[in-house]
């Protein structure tokens, strides 16, 4: 459901939706969803000083509590 949401939300934001790829590498208490994107599309998905890709951090924070898990977003180069 994570997983689904960030890339949802990333596919919405970017110019190539087809190059957004999510992968999620679950961890005993910890789940990191992986973002990756096209090189021309990084700017739109971390926002001006940060605050898209805050945002998104903030959804996936409430998300995970919500499934009671504990997830962390890392955007890839």
């Amino acid at each position: 459901m994570l997983k689904e949401m960030i890339e949802y939300i990333a596919k919405s934001l970017v110019d190539n939706p087809d190059e957004v790829y999510v992968s999620e590498v679950e961890g005993e208490q910890t789940s990191v969803i992986e973002l990756k994107v096209a090189k021309e599309d990084l700017g739109k998905v971390i926002g001006k000083q940060g605050r898209t890709a805050r945002a998104m951090r903030t959804l996936l924070g409430a998300a995970s509590t919500k499934a009671r898990k504990r997830s962390v977003l890392e955007i890839l180069e």
